[in-house]
């Protein structure tokens, strides 16, 4: 009896432990579980919350790795150089969140650009500063609600209007400015206002423009509409879905257009700053800012299916963008390789942005 018995005894204490164990590991893959479903819920519900990580890490490291990178002058450099992309990005953002997107942004910041300093400084227009910087900022809104008509009206995808629109726009602003840019010396003889966004402040050794507090107030702006007013609201409805939208009252296509025209508004109040960002205007200036801005607007957490938006995201896009560009530069390494490390910025936080979507279903 004792000989049969032991073995028995042995199996079933070797089976109490191995059911022992698996609660064990049970418990501990719950734990796991509930720890990344809460990251999941947090990151969802705080887009902003993942630029602003990178932003700090990136940061920190490149403090540690490149010489004179923490300095106050080269931060408010940075800030400097990513001014008119930070702009573009906001403008891209409203876009991208009703699921659409824009490639001719930088064509649209270029002629109102080019429309402001020719008509304040060639001498068969002459116009009044006061007057060519709102006939600028109109030109912009009109082209973009060009776009939005095309895409409600004529049922186009947004990439395909927009990405025609850019060749069109491209191509008038070469045939009205004949290649020829408007010079800095112009500028300050004849409309020196144009150039005023590129004042610095200084505060010790920062230097900060008066074109960045501009792109800070116009995001301080888009997010108040965006997130308190029922048009911000109606926006965000058609993003997350637009047959819902329609079902529910509101008038889809009257407000796609105004997105597209608040883009190009937006792109136009940018064209004034950039002028005074660069000091001159030509009309080839610029031709990355299409793609800065998406990459901007994606590294911020804005999802590019409609429905989820963050504007003070997209601006730490533009400034991380700035940070890596900057810092790699001043750590030596060549130039090939910042563009690899935006586009593996980019990869990730699209792969980031379709992890969070597959949480919320």
């Amino acid at each position: 009896m004792s000989d049969n018995s032991t073995p028995t005894k042995t199996i079933s204490d070797f089976e109490a432990k191995l059911s022992e164990a698996d609660k064990n590991v049970a418990s501990f893959e719950s734990d796991d579980n509930s720890l990344v479903a809460r990251a999941r819920s947090f990151l969802g519900a705080n887009p902003t919350a993942i630029p602003a990580i990178i932003l700090i890490v990136s940061v920190l490291g490149f403090g540690l790795i490149a010489n004179n990178f923490m300095s106050a002058s080269t931060l408010s450099t940075i800030l400097k150089q990513v001014t008119v992309t930070g702009i573009v990005a906001i403008a891209q953002t409203i876009v991208i969140l009703t699921a659409g997107i824009d490639l001719s942004v930088g064509a649209m910041l270029v002629i109102a650009a080019m429309i402001m300093g020719r008509f304040a400084t060639l001498d068969a227009y002459l116009f009044p500063v006061w007057l060519v910087i709102p006939i600028g900022i109109a030109m912009g809104g009109l082209m973009g609600a060009f776009n939005g008509l095309l895409v409600t009206k004529a049922r186009i995808p947004p990439f395909i209007v927009t990405l025609g629109t850019l060749y069109i726009f491209n191509s008038l602003k070469l045939w009205y400015t004949g290649s020829e840019s408007v010079r800095n010396a112009d500028l300050e003889a004849k409309a020196p206002s144009l150039l005023w966004f590129g004042t610095p402040l200084n505060i010790g050794s920062a230097a900060i423009i008066y074109g960045t507090i501009a792109m800070l107030v116009i995001a301080a702006a888009a997010w108040y509409m965006l997130n308190r007013t029922p048009w911000g609201r109606h926006v965000h409805a058609v993003g997350d879905d637009p047959d819902a939208a329609m079902l529910s009252g509101i008038q889809v296509d009257r407000t796609l257009i105004s997105v597209y025209a608040l883009a190009g508004l937006i792109c136009g109040i940018g064209a004034w700053i950039a002028i005074g960002r660069v000091q001159s205007i030509s009309p080839i200036a610029f031709e990355t800012v299409n793609l800065d801005s998406i990459t901007a607007v994606v590294i911020g957490g804005t999802s590019l299916f409609g429905g989820r938006a963050s504007i003070a995201g997209s601006v730490l896009g533009a400034i991380i963008v700035g940070v890596f560009n900057t810092g790699l530069s001043l750590a030596g390494v060549d130039s090939y390789w910042q563009l690899f490390a935006s586009g593996c910025l980019t990869i990730v936080a699209v792969a980031i942005d379709q992890w969070l979507r597959r949480a919320s279903k």
